[in-house]
């Protein structure tokens, strides 16, 4: 399982675990599972997957390592 924080401005809107994370990448859309090499990339505007959990954000980074996801975040919401 990741270990997935997701930030914004304003609060914490999730810490926990998810089997996977879909993320909205500034060129497309990166995929994330158990094992993941180390990463950080930009984020877009789009939709955030958390497993069964989804958020919907815009811009901010991306970071993995150690099957730890951080995502920060300039403005989201729950979808």
């Amino acid at each position: 399982m990741l270990k997935v924080s997701v930030i914004s401005p304003e609060r914490v809107l999730f810490e926990g675990e998810a089997a996977s994370v879909v993320a909205p990448a500034f060129d497309g859309e990166v995929g994330i599972l158990d094992n993941h090499a180390p990463m950080m990339t930009l984020l877009g505007k789009g939709s955030l997957r958390l497993g069964d959990k989804r958020f919907d954000i815009e811009g901010g980074f991306l970071q993995v390592v150690d099957n730890n996801v951080r995502i920060v975040t300039e403005k989201a919401s729950a979808a």
